[in-house]
């Protein structure tokens, strides 16, 4: 199980890891939002020194309109499990995201005890 955290606007947060090509860990916050498809989206500056190989162009259909992201080979780890996955990569990404592709492998319930969320993997 991995545990999150609910936001100032009650939005949830769950600590991930992005694992560098070189092998380096960076732990960050990743905000679940079920309107991204993606497995995970990401500002440019957030990306800065991951090293990840990029695949292509991809204009997507966000709440803001249309955008480019540049899709990336990523490697992040999540409940312990590391996960290859395609990542967006654009200007202005507000959050580190996880979206729906995540959820595809995972049965999201939430327990909530003292502000703390609980995610149970399926």
């Amino acid at each position: 199980m991995i545990e999150g955290r609910f936001g100032d606007e009650d939005e949830l947060f769950f600590e991930i890891e992005l694992i560098a090509n070189n092998g380096l860990e960076l732990p960050v916050d990743a905000l679940l939002d079920t309107g991204f498809s993606g497995w995970l989206a990401m500002d440019e500056q957030d990306f800065e020194g991951l090293d990840w190989i990029y695949i292509r162009r991809q204009e997507m259909r966000t709440a803001k309109g249309e955008f480019d992201f540049d899709l990336y080979a990523g490697k992040v780890r999540i409940d312990e499990q590391e996960f290859d996955i395609p990542v967006h990569v654009g200007d202005g990404v507000p959050e580190i995201l996880i979206g729906r592709q995540w959820l595809k492998n995972r049965r999201l319930v939430v327990y909530i005890s003292a502000g703390i969320l609980t995610l149970e993997a399926c």
